[in-house]
């Protein structure tokens, strides 16, 4: 069974989703797919619009075999760590043949040759990324920066590694390279809608930031609905009505604040992207929110500079919120690749790809999470417990999810 694996976030599953589903099976000749989606926490370090299984049951009613959860330490990190631990659960499960990405320039040779020339890092390369951030430029303009003054080829030119998915992209393949995975990449290209792209150009393709955009609005529902599946719409509405839905960064507003105001700057500064002491700047900024209500979205703007991104901090309020340590997500330890492969959903053919797994897997398969599990998969439980608070009234089973949820199968 040749088999063609994705990489997700569904927030939410919506038409251009779709169109990458079906020209990934297209393109792979593939029989089945195997998604590995990210949590209730995502890379650009925020809540997911619904929970990690809600948006399973969206995957699987498109056409999804097999859908695995991308762990946290994962899920919430910048372009590189986000694609490697991606990557290593897909090379992990011993089944997946193809890895197929969207990206902007669809030239899948050029980003190939990148990613073999950046898999060991040349220590120029790195020396000329903290030359730029010195600058004031943020990372990935330092990261394109630097690759266009030392690689020595002028293709590195052509591709504009400013675009999200090429960079994306980018960072898969050279995971492939570190893992010496055999798994073939394939890449197709972005269709209409923009990755960060807020405004509604199409009648049937949007970005999910605009389609949240939208929801959030509370604009007619029956104006996004045209731009996602009947099912994603459906899941959406039973969540919202159910107090789980929509979820964003103001809804664990009371939770941050109360963090924030707990710690001392010394305590901060142990948390997970909290650097170049930026624990003093959120403690001398938290001050001056002199807005009638505290907004999670007036401290990024107060927060906000040239070096540090909306997205870096939103990253590093996270970490603080989800009690992530330094010492809990070091380098040796990301290095290591996903260690457990958390089953969130599958189909009957999904089940076939599991028994196979059971041969074939190189780290344990999860289906049923148990009191006895690694420190990673806690980070996980305990994403999800955090996560929950944003319900409108959650119950103690909806905190402790992970212990009673069983896989979504359809």
């Amino acid at each position: 069974m040749k088999t063609v694996g994705i990489i997700v976030e569904y927030n939410p599953l919506h038409n251009g989703h779709v169109y990458h589903f079906e020209q990934s099976k297209k393109i792979s000749n593939a029989d089945a797919v195997v998604a590995v989606m990210s949590g209730n926490f995502l890379q650009r370090g925020e809540p997911s619009i619904v929970n990690k299984w809600a948006r399973t049951e969206m995957a699987l009613h498109m056409g999804a075999d097999l859908v695995i959860e991308l762990p946290v330490v994962y899920s919430s990190q910048p372009a590189e760590w986000f694609a490697f631990g991606a990557v290593s659960a897909l090379d992990a499960t011993g089944i997946v043949d193809h890895l197929c990405f969207g990206s902007e320039s669809g030239e899948l040779e050029t980003l190939q040759i990148l990613a073999k020339e950046l898999k060991e890092e040349p220590v120029r390369f790195g020396t000329e990324v903290k030359q730029q951030l010195k600058k004031g430029m943020n990372y990935p303009a330092a990261y394109t920066s630097a690759i266009q003054k030392i690689l020595p080829f002028e293709t590195s030119e052509h591709m504009d590694l400013s675009q999200p998915n090429n960079t994306l992209g980018l960072h898969y393949l050279i995971a492939i390279e570190r893992l010496n995975s055999s798994i073939s990449p394939l890449t197709i290209t972005r269709q209409k809608a923009g990755y960060h792209q807020q405004e509604v150009t199409d009648q049937q393709i949007a970005s999910a930031t605009a389609i949240r955009k939208l929801i959030f609005e509370k604009q007619n529902q029956s104006y996004f609905s045209q731009y996602m599946p009947n099912y994603t719409y459906e899941v959406l509405q039973r969540e919202f009505q159910s107090g789980r839905g929509p979820i964003y960064w103001e809804s664990l507003k009371d939770q941050l604040l109360y963090k924030l105001l707990s710690i001392t700057p010394n305590e901060c500064s142990h948390f997970f992207e909290v650097t170049e002491g930026l624990e003093n700047r959120l403690k001398q900024t938290l001050p001056e929110l002199t807005d009638s209500s505290f907004s999670v979205t007036k401290l990024l703007e107060l927060l906000k500079t040239k070096r540090y991104t909306r997205t870096k901090l939103q990253r590093t309020l996270l970490r603080i919120l989800l009690n992530h340590y330094k010492t809990d997500i070091t380098i040796d330890k990301l290095k290591k690749g996903t260690p457990y492969l958390r089953v969130l959903g599958f189909s009957i053919k999904g089940q076939h790809l599991l028994k196979k797994m059971k041969k074939t897997a190189k780290v344990p398969i999860i289906t049923k999470v148990n009191k006895n599990h690694t420190s990673l998969l806690e980070m996980d439980i305990r994403a999800t417990s955090i996560y929950s608070l944003s319900y409108h009234n959650p119950s103690a089973k909806e905190m402790f999810q992970d212990y009673y949820q069983p896989p979504v199968i359809l």
